[in-house]
């Protein structure tokens, strides 16, 4: 039986939620090396690298997830392989790919319990037996189109998932306020349809993520011999 608007509405939040435990918490998307190299030193700064990151992601785990969701709803384990090897390949950075293979498997241990089904167990099984990585995005697309949550949403909720992770980071790694960080995704948030427009009809293919300064402050974290969190 298919949830009800508010039951869906609900389970949504409940998936975006800062809470949801697949360890967001422990990853800072590369704002630890920001701060520590200097590219981020203020809230303007902050801003700024926020929605870069956020850009980029939507360029490449994002077109992800609207793929894997696509290939979910047409339960398409092929397709499903086919996008999580795509995705990780374009992945740089040894952190980058253990943060999105760490959450991707909590996130589907998870939704095996809240969406159970013979694609999830599938696609469990798969990460398990080291068939495939098990990437976030691919996992939350499979997750999201088994409850039957729209792909703009699904896409939405990935989007809000990378500005608050980076937000919450920032409140243990720099003299910032809730105030402020809340500011700062409220305006974020506001770029949203025109994220998705710009990426939903982007071929498999043109995943990709042209992000030089990104790159080199992952691999620095690499490297770093102080750090709080694990990328």
């Amino acid at each position: 039986m298919s949830a009800s608007p508010l039951s869906l509405l609900l389970r949504t939040l409940q998936l975006g939620d800062g809470t949801f435990p697949v360890g967001a918490f422990t990853f800072s998307n590369g704002l630890e090396s920001a701060l520590q190299t200097g590219v981020v030193s203020d809230a303007a700064s902050l801003k700024r690298f926020v929605q870069g990151v956020a850009w980029q992601s939507a360029g490449l785990d994002g077109v992800a997830l609207l793929h894997a969701h696509r290939a979910a709803r047409a339960a398409d384990l092929r397709q499903l392989l086919v996008v999580d090897e795509a995705l990780m390949i374009r992945r740089v950075g040894q952190e980058q790919r253990l943060m999105l293979t760490r959450m991707g498997k909590k996130l589907t241990e998870l939704g095996e319990r809240l969406a159970p089904g013979a694609l999830p167990a599938q696609w469990l099984q798969c990460i398990r037996d080291g068939s495939t990585p098990g990437s976030y995005p691919v996992s939350a697309g499979l997750l999201f189109a088994s409850l039957e949550v729209a792909e703009a949403e699904a896409f939405a909720v990935h989007h809000y998932g990378v500005v608050s992770m980076m937000l919450g980071a920032a409140l243990r790694l720099m003299k910032i306020d809730h105030y402020t960080t809340q500011q700062i995704a409220f305006e974020l948030h506001g770029d949203i349809d025109e994220i998705y427009q710009q990426k939903a009809n982007c071929a498999q293919e043109d995943m990709a993520s042209f992000s030089p300064v990104f790159d080199v402050l992952v691999a620095q974290h690499e490297q770093a011999t102080v750090r709080m969190f694990m990328n």
